[in-house]
């Protein structure tokens, strides 16, 4: 009997260990999914404001450890906090584009202090909001996510000519062969190694500019080998409202785009959530807001990449996604790894870019595809409008005679693009309502 007892003991010992032996190598399968996502909002961000070697090095070690914060208080599954899914979250692309306006508007200051109070500020509507979701059907969140892709293009073009008047022909060509890898990987591969198609692409162009003498590896060695985020690094919060206003606005968006994977996560995984749950994910994610302005990182939102991942591997429970979580932040705790990240050639980073917001672009457009247009003209002018309006008066010079503040709002192709959506919605749709 006692032998018996001892056999079956050891059966569960392995079978556990084997069981968190996948479990860790899918969760770094999610990270390495999200990883590049998470990389390139920090680099444009700190290029746009001029961040030196030494404050990119902490932006990108200290993102990475609150992309793993912010997803463990999305495990949670409690009263008060956390959707409760293998939701992995990470940094919202549609705030590229503003944190940069306020940043060279009124510093980063404004811009930590405006992603605080929007942390406040999706706490506190939490609750609302989980009950009014349906006020944000496919034809509002299709045309917002098509137009972050849109607005983001230029971006890429730009990174990809070495954001010079005269790119040279060495840079158009590491740009182009960069995009090729990552189209030939799409093209040929399945599963878990086309998901991180863009990963690759950046690891092998930066390989051959390497090769080129165009890689700089001083940021690694200067980055220290541990390091601990720092509340306020960039100096104290500024409370500027038009800012604060904005990234409201951003948050909203985030919700709405949230909202999205959420369901989508409850519907693979056959876990049904309701207005409660809903309510305590957008409070998590508020959190992770605040923190980050707290820690002088970006806003957080979940990631879709990593809901088709979960449908791939068909592991649906929230072990793998504890393990992803815990691998950033000890990864966000590395500086070097951070650091890593800066030797990327600026035209390797824009092929990536294309690629990636183009994505982003398609993926807007598939949930617009939902959308009956042929039986509800309205919900055709809300899509043409919102996006038209988006993308044309993105960086826009048209209200340059505007107050800064203004400014600020209008030019802002997501924002204007979602408050459009939104209030066409509201007013051509209150019917369906």
């Amino acid at each position: 009997m006692e032998k018996l007892y001892l056999e079956r003991q050891i059966y569960k010992m392995n079978y556990n260990e084997e069981k968190h032996s996948q479990a860790a190598i899918l969760g770094l399968q999610h990270l390495l999914a999200m990883y590049s996502g998470s990389i390139l909002v920090p680099i444009m961000i700190a290029g746009a404001l001029g961040y030196s070697a030494e404050q990119l090095t902490y932006l990108i070690s200290t993102d990475i450890f609150m992309c793993g914060v912010a997803t463990l208080l999305q495990l949670q599954l409690n009263k008060y906090f956390g959707i409760g899914l293998p939701v992995v979250l990470g940094v919202a692309f549609q705030s590229v584009a503003p944190l940069i306006i306020i940043g060279q508007s009124h510093g980063s200051g404004a811009m930590f202090g405006a992603l605080i109070a929007s942390g406040i500020y999706v706490v506190l509507i939490a609750g609302i909001f989980s009950k009014i979701a349906n006020l944000f059907p496919s034809v509002v969140t299709g045309s917002v996510i098509t137009t972050i892709g849109l607005t983001l293009i230029p971006v890429a073009i730009g990174n990809m000519g070495n954001n010079v008047d005269k790119p040279t022909a060495q840079s158009l060509i590491l740009a182009a062969v960069t995009v090729l890898i990552i189209l030939l990987i799409n093209i040929f591969t399945k599963g878990f190694i086309k998901s991180i198609s863009i990963l690759i692409g950046l690891i092998v162009g930066t390989g051959i500019a390497g090769a080129m003498g165009l890689v700089d590896l001083t940021p690694v060695a200067q980055a220290p080998l541990v390091h601990v985020p720092t509340p306020f690094y960039f100096g104290a919060p500024k409370f500027e409202f038009s800012s604060i206003v904005m990234m409201c606005i951003i948050a909203t968006v985030s919700l709405v785009e949230s909202t999205g994977v959420y369901l989508a996560l409850s519907d693979i995984t056959k876990d049904k959530i309701d207005s409660t749950r809903l309510r305590n994910g957008y409070r998590a994610e508020g959190i992770a807001v605040l923190l980050g302005g707290i820690f002088n990182t970006f806003p957080y939102t979940g990631f879709s990449q990593n809901v088709g991942l979960v449908k791939l591997s068909g592991i649906k429970t929230r072990l793998p996604i504890y393990y992803a979580a815990s691998f950033l932040i000890l990864l966000g705790l590395l500086p070097k790894f951070g650091a890593l990240a800066q030797i990327i050639p600026s035209p390797v980073l824009g092929g990536a870019m294309l690629i990636m917001f183009g994505f982003v672009s398609v993926q807007g457009m598939q949930i617009l595809a939902r959308v009956d247009f042929e039986h509800n003209e309205h919900d055709f002018l809300i899509a043409a409008v919102s996006i038209s309006a988006g993308v044309g008066l993105n960086g826009s010079n048209l209200f340059n005679s505007l107050p800064t503040g203004l400014q600020m709002f209008f030019s802002n192709g997501i924002v204007m693009a979602s408050v459009i959506a939104i209030a066409l919605n509201l007013i051509l749709n209150h019917k369906k309502k």
